[in-house]
């Protein structure tokens, strides 16, 4: 293997690991969480918020992020936002109220959304076309994929043996680390040519979704009162706004080309709507594990261990799949199993056992988002111009990260809604409730998955699997290698 060759893979080695510790950022405070409401006396909208901010803060920010990367420098802005990360990290991992806690998980999420599509935007240059980049987009999305379950487990191991506070903590070593590997590794590029940011198109996405994710969150208490319809809807007009002035101006945040076409478009929505199963949904399975089966936050840790190991052996299988039968089956079946999964975790109860009632539906959840999340960032790129990199690159995750918070938001109502009112003098009363949250949380969850699996078979019709042959600069050297039905 030659030098070059063989940096390429170190590089790659580094951008899965800021992939990683992204994702595993997501879910990692999920079984964190009961420990720190009570050493910081957090209501249950401020815990919920822990987790909502990093992804919505993440999710509003990364087209801004994906377009810093790509006319400031991707390296440069890998760098920067590597460092802010583990600032925010440490300033969670002291945090003493839940105010500070809040703040530094919105921070995380802001400096995510720099080093994000930056790492993508780098792995899609490096690796620019054939069975390589296939091969290095197979290990980022398992890697993607798998984050979330390895951050689960991590969060029992830290909260149970050392401190919930480690949980945010823990980032600060695998920062610096990987910082040095990328000054040293990482070749610098950008965009070139006269570039302009789109400053209203930042302001209103981002007003946009945060009032979307805000008035969903809202919805947890009543779907009809003024305050939810009033967000929800400000949030939709916000985001048209932001569609009308992409169509307007020279440079725009998010080029309506990346999204129009029909087969990147729908994988876009599918990301979004896996983002909100391993975002959202994963918070209601810690929730039983500790809540309601009382598992101690390792032993729930170690419970959520077959959702990453289960990624992991199947990925390369789907690998495979993908070189012989292209994307599109793939990300069909992906969602049935996931959705089939989640469905069989719906049948929890109050005295069920762990390995009857979770384990096979979480071995279905896996294999699902395996064969999901291998051809969905590639396909995600595919014919992209180097120009634009960043911003696909950011429009990919953002999908996740906003689906996520949504997800969050929509699950949290569901659950709502089926607990209805919790006798918290009733020990067993009060289980039943939570209980019958969760399965209409899972229920919802699955019943999104199945939408993914509709969006799948209507939009996915590449007729082969190769990347884009290119690392063109502008979108008039690019080349559009996946062939697709218009």
């Amino acid at each position: 293997m030659s030098n070059s060759s063989s940096r390429r893979w170190w590089v790659l080695v580094i951008l899965a690991l800021t992939q990683l510790v992204v994702v595993l950022d997501g879910t990692i405070v999920n079984i964190a969480l009961p420990e720190a409401q009570l050493a910081l006396g957090l209501t249950d909208v401020e815990r919920q918020w822990v987790v909502t901010a990093y992804a919505l803060a993440f999710g509003a920010l990364l087209l801004f992020g994906g377009r810093i990367a790509d006319y400031w420098g991707r390296k440069r802005t890998f760098i920067v936002g590597m460092v802010g990360f583990g600032v925010a990290s440490i300033i969670g991992g002291i945090a003493q109220t839940g105010g500070e806690l809040i703040l530094a998980r919105g921070l995380q999420g802001v400096f995510a959304a720099m080093m994000a599509p930056a790492a993508l935007a780098l792995l899609t240059v490096t690796f620019p076309s054939g069975r390589e980049r296939n091969t290095a987009f197979a290990v980022f999305g398992s890697v993607a994929g798998a984050g979330a379950g390895v951050g689960l487990l991590l969060g029992g191991v830290l909260t149970e043996f050392v401190d919930w506070r480690w949980c945010l903590l823990v980032n600060v070593p695998i920062v610096i680390v990987t910082i040095i590997a990328g000054l040293l590794l990482v070749t610098e590029s950008k965009a070139e040519g006269d570039n302009r940011y789109d400053w209203l198109g930042v302001i209103t996405v981002a007003l946009g979704l945060g009032s979307l994710v805000y008035g969903f969150t809202l919805a947890e208490h009543s779907w009809i009162a003024l305050d939810t319809l009033g967000f929800i809807a400000a949030g939709v007009v916000l985001l048209a706004l932001f569609v009308w002035i992409e169509s307007r101006v020279p440079q725009p945040l998010l080029p309506l080309r990346i999204v129009l076409d029909r087969v990147r478009g729908g994988a876009f929505l599918l990301q979004a709507i896996a983002g909100s199963v391993m975002i959202g949904a994963t918070v209601y399975l810690t929730f039983h594990l500790q809540i309601v089966l009382g598992f101690s936050p390792l032993a729930a840790g170690l419970a959520s261990l077959p959702l990453p190991i289960v990624i992991a052996l199947v990925a390369p299988i789907a690998t495979r799949l993908l070189t012989r039968f292209g994307p599109r089956p793939l990300m069909i079946t992906g969602p049935l199993f996931a959705a089939a999964g989640l469905f069989l975790m719906s049948f929890i109860t109050v005295g069920g056992n762990y390995f009857t009632q979770v384990l096979p539906g979480l071995v279905l959840l896996a294999i699902g988002m395996s064969l999901l999340f291998v051809p969905m960032q590639n396909l995600a790129l595919a014919g992209v111009a180097g120009h634009d990199a960043g911003a696909a690159s950011a429009t990919a995750n953002a999908a996740m990260q906003i689906g996520g918070s949504l997800g969050l938001s929509i699950f949290t109502a569901a659950y709502a809604a089926a607990s209805g009112a919790i006798d918290v003098t009733n020990t067993a009363s009060r289980l039943d409730a939570f209980v019958s949250g969760y399965s209409a949380a899972f229920v919802a969850a699955s019943i999104a998955m199945v939408i993914g699996c509709v969006l799948a078979i209507v939009l996915i019709r590449p007729k082969h699997t190769d990347a884009p042959a290119h690392d063109a600069e502008t979108p008039s050297d690019a080349v559009e290698a996946v062939s697709i039905d218009r």
